[in-house]
């Protein structure tokens, strides 16, 4: 279980060190734009108060408290799962990341009212209006990662 735990850990740890430096030393949340590598990679600050594509913002506040206990139970869920059905190695460090970008969106609910997206990608002629964070990236490999490497696969 301590993949789970340092894959957590570092996930939640360049979320949260990444959301800083963009928030705070960047300044981004005055500023509200800059231009990176454009369009393949911009940050625009975004509070996302819902969830993915911004669902449920209209009840910021009811929604705020949900969300939380909803990615906190989601949590607590992995870690059982892995906890009783331990697959390999790769599915211990998928559940790490998962659980790590959860609590990194929560940690942002509870300090912002809401999660800070700042990564905005654009390619090829399509532009993309949304904005991600690493704790975003987390959650969909750490998710993708179970469902490949999860359960009783004990692949290492």
């Amino acid at each position: 279980m301590r993949l789970v735990f340092w894959a957590g850990f570092w996930a939640f740890l360049v979320d949260q060190a990444s959301k800083y430096l963009v928030v705070h030393a960047l300044d981004l949340r005055e500023i509200g734009k800059i231009e990176v590598l454009p369009p393949l990679l911009n940050f625009h600050m975004a509070w996302n108060q819902g969830i993915n594509f911004g669902l449920l913002s209209n009840s910021a506040d009811a929604a705020k408290w949900v969300l939380i206990a909803v990615a906190l139970g989601i949590s607590g869920f992995v870690y059982y799962w892995v906890y009783k059905d331990r697959p390999g190695n790769k599915g211990l460090i998928a559940a790490g990341l998962l659980i790590g970008g959860a609590l990194g969106n929560v940690v942002d609910r509870l300090l912002y009212g809401a999660v800070a997206d700042f990564l905005n990608m654009s390619c090829c002629g399509i532009y993309n209006p949304y904005a991600f964070n690493v704790a975003d990236i987390a959650i969909f490999a750490g998710a993708l990662g179970l469902a490949i490497w999860g359960g009783t696969q004990k692949q290492a």
